[in-house]
């Protein structure tokens, strides 16, 4: 039996956006009465989909239907190899790659769509890889600010991904654990919500263990804020306090940088009990980068 697709909430309509050589579907939610005041592009990780951004176990977790009631356009991607462009992209794209495809996207976005003051690139895990290194190319500084969560810059010992083994020690539920953390920190109906995962494409899979070794040399090329948010029960990646600093310190030309922790909450922070509150405090990151963002002359004027 196929899986149940996703529902959007109300007011999240679908949409798809020319990448050039495909076209990626995405999920969009804009003001009910109003101009975007700037445009969230919302980037999920691997194994799941736009869907990610629209939890439907609870009215809260929506990003989609949130950043709309604030004043901001959402448009969560399926990235390469995800929704409608699987069947064009079966073996998906590798970092370099999914960069082109989705800068190609975005500038079909802002070509047909108003887009307030400008993007705001919000992802999660490898969304999180692509958002840093789309905002460390040549566009970059033409984002907002970058918030990310769900992706460090060192793989923690046991992931398989470390040097210390495969990673399947404990068996699958350990694995499972290591994406979701206790199930305590998601609401009921999570796992039964349709259309949130999907299958990682092998290209994809087989692109994410070299993410550590790229990590400095992307973070020293980003050029606008960056946040970045590690779950409480993150295991994927290594966030003691050391590894928080050393982060933060690779990021020697963006003009700020904020790493945080959020409290009970697991690798997929944004569809857990807690994703409200690391939603608010994302949104809460962008209306200080459009704070700090330059007033064009003519406004000025």
């Amino acid at each position: 039996m196929a899986a149940p697709e996703h529902v959007p909430s109300p007011g999240v309509r679908r949409t798809t956006l020319d990448a050039g050589s495909t076209r990626l579907s995405a999920l969009i939610c804009v003001p009910a009465d109003t101009a975007p005041r700037a445009t969230v592009v919302a980037l999920h990780g691997g194994g799941t989909g736009a869907a990610y951004f629209d939890g439907r176990a609870h009215p809260a977790l929506s990003l989609l239907t949130l950043g709309a009631r604030l004043g901001y356009a959402v448009v969560a991607l399926d990235r390469p190899g995800y929704g409608s462009s699987a069947a064009a992209l079966p073996e998906g794209q590798c970092l370099a790659e999914q960069v082109t495809t989705v800068t190609t996207a975005l500038e079909d976005l802002a070509a047909r769509h108003d887009v307030g003051a400008g993007l705001f690139l919000l992802a999660h895990s490898y969304g999180g890889s692509l958002a840093l290194t789309a905002a460390a190319g040549p566009a970059g500084p033409g984002y907002l600010g970058v918030d990310v969560s769900g992706c460090g810059h060192r793989f923690a010992p046991g992931t398989g991904r470390d040097g210390g083994g495969d990673g399947r020690g404990g068996g699958r539920a350990a694995h499972w654990k290591k994406y979701w953390g206790p199930l305590r920190l998601y609401p009921d109906g999570t796992f039964s919500s349709g259309g949130l995962m999907q299958p990682m494409p092998p290209r994809e899979s087989d692109d994410t263990p070299h993410w550590p070794d790229r990590f400095p040399h992307v973070a020293a090329r980003v050029r606008t804020p960056v946040r970045l948010t590690f779950a409480e029960h993150e295991q994927w990646w290594c966030h003691d306090d050391d590894s928080l600093g050393e982060i933060a310190a690779l990021f020697v030309n963006a003009p700020r940088v904020v790493v945080e922790r959020h409290l009970r909450a697991g690798h997929n922070i944004s569809l857990g009990a807690t994703a409200r509150a690391y939603h608010l405090k994302a949104l809460a990151f962008l209306e200080e980068c459009l704070a700090a963002a330059p007033v064009p002359a003519a406004a000025e004027r």
